[in-house]
């Protein structure tokens, strides 16, 4: 029997998760799930909470402006994770499902969107997000890159994603980062402006590193930098 089943519907929920109980999930998910993944009552899918591991859950109730799922056996232990934060400039709405779920498959415990002077679309869509995580993750609400930084906590490194980057080998970099919680930062399609990357350079918590010689697009580059960032100080080494 296969470890884990990439084809099956996954669903994220913030209830705790028992056999036998039902759980009433958000209007936002309700959607997702009976106009996305076209789920009817009797539909089986698989839910997680981040907390205790996935479970087996049938659609008991699909109403105009909810639903609810009855949780069968538990299918999997909750596994940990590397403590790393996704930052990002936000998306728009194909490539930004396609970014939350492989950032949270690449093991992303938070995600953070990003505004910065070149960022478009500005709105992001937090029940889209969270309906969109494959693995456990935190979805947080956007902040302006200043107000971020000036509110950073210094134990934990940043990583940022830079295509001026002097620093040409990322695996030498981010050698120097001692190991420990970190977050990585990944911005618009337009780049970074002179004032952002200056601020950031001025900072002692953030680390440059080069993502190569291509131009990568934003959701490419996530998965690229996720690779990287866990061969050299996550659970890959």
């Amino acid at each position: 029997m296969a470890r884990y089943d990439f084809n099956a519907q996954r669903l994220f929920l913030q209830a705790d998760l028992a056999e036998g109980t039902t759980v009433d999930v958000s209007i936002g998910q309700a959607n997702y799930v009976k106009n996305v993944l076209r789920l009817k009552e009797g539909d089986k899918i698989i839910v997680f909470n981040g907390r205790e591991g996935e479970w087996q859950a049938s659609l008991a109730d699909a109403g105009k402006r909810g639903a609810t799922f009855r949780i069968g056996a538990k299918v999997r232990n909750q596994e940990g994770g590397p403590d790393i934060d996704y930052l990002f400039a936000p998306l728009k709405r194909a490539r930004l499902d396609y970014m939350v779920q492989k950032a949270t498959e690449m093991g992303a415990g938070r995600l953070q969107p990003v505004l910065t002077h070149r960022t478009t679309p500005e709105r992001v869509n937090l029940e889209r997000m969270r309906a969109n995580v494959i693995e456990a993750a935190e979805v947080i609400a956007p902040r302006k890159l200043a107000a971020l930084l000036a509110d950073w906590d210094r134990e934990r490194a940043l990583i940022f994603c830079d295509e001026a980057s002097q620093e040409r080998c990322p695996f030498t970099t981010l050698a120097r980062v001692r190991p420990g919680p970190l977050a990585l930062l990944v911005g618009p399609e337009g780049g970074f402006d002179e004032s952002e990357r200056a601020l950031l350079a001025s900072k002692p918590f953030v680390t440059s590193i080069s993502l190569g010689p291509r131009i990568l697009r934003a959701d490419t580059a996530a998965v690229a930098a996720l690779a990287l960032v866990n061969g050299v100080l996550g659970d890959w080494r």
